[in-house]
């Protein structure tokens, strides 16, 4: 297995680790991927969200990867606008336009997002048109390219409107009103063609993101059409994670959400270890 690192340009850093390929398993010498894409409130990426569950999806057999975004670390900060945007599109067109050297299969990535990062990994499949001026495509390269083939979201924040997180709303967008309804998602489900499936899960309970985020989103793809899967948990609080003792939020209930999450995926990419 390798490490891999690469930073983007404009500085977001991209690491993961790379199965090697092996005689023995020649029919997994090329594995599906997965992006992780923490949460933070767009003001950090958290630690919590990252290797535990990359380390989930290696052990399912997966190439993982894990981004470390812009953030507006600084309180004041000027609105990061469409700059964590621009760094996943960039992220998952650099996975598929090294997919040999990683061995992946280009046709066969998931981003997995919590929280903000969950907005932010439902951005990349519905608004990356946006940021196609920042991408350089190259020759036949298209804005699908910069696109998830599958979304995993876990207590996104979806909209900006009443509902939002308010905290992520102003470190994304500020006060542009245009911006934050452009950002809010609900509204930017239009069932264009290579729109992916949807795999989302919440607690009812969620005090910082509310539910409704993602009652939203589920209406919004149901009403267009695009395959999704919803579980709600009736209990535990906003940022759960694993929900396993290692990130500080463990519950035998809620943890059931990775597996479900990785059978859903399996079956998505037909991909059976």
């Amino acid at each position: 297995m390798q490490l891999y690192e690469h930073t983007l340009p404009g500085g977001a850093w991209l690491r993961g680790w790379v199965r090697d390929a092996s005689e023995a398993m020649p029919d997994y010498n090329v594995r599906p991927a997965v992006l992780i894409l923490p949460g933070g409130g767009y003001a950090r990426c958290s630690d919590r969200e990252a290797d535990p569950v990359g380390a989930q999806f290696l052990a399912a057999g997966y190439q993982v990867f894990l981004l470390d975004y812009t953030v507006a670390d600084a309180p004041g900060k000027a609105p990061l606008r469409y700059a964590p945007l621009t760094d996943a599109a960039r992220a998952l067109l650099h996975l598929r336009r090294h997919a040999d050297e990683l061995r992946l299969d280009p046709g066969r990535i998931a981003v997995c997002g919590f929280s903000a990062g969950g907005h932010l990994a439902a951005c990349t499949a519905l608004i990356a048109a946006d940021v196609e001026g920042e991408l350089g495509l190259r020759g036949t390269e298209r804005v699908l390219d910069a696109q998830p083939n599958a979304v995993i979201l876990s207590y996104p924040v979806v909209t900006t409107g009443p509902l939002t997180h308010p905290g992520s709303a102003a470190n994304l967008a500020g006060e542009d009103k245009a911006l934050r309804a452009r950002f809010s998602l609900e509204n930017q489900v239009t069932g264009a063609p290579g729109t992916p499936p949807f795999f989302i899960w919440h607690t009812v309970a969620d005090g910082s993101v509310p539910v409704e985020n993602s009652l939203m989103l589920a209406q919004a793809l149901q009403k267009q059409g695009i395959s999704y899967e919803l579980h709600l948990f009736p209990t535990g609080g906003h940022g759960g994670s694993l929900c396993t003792n290692e990130v500080g939020k463990p519950s035998a209930r809620n943890r059931a959400w990775m597996p479900l999450a990785l059978s859903w995926l399996a079956d998505v990419f037909d991909y059976h270890l």
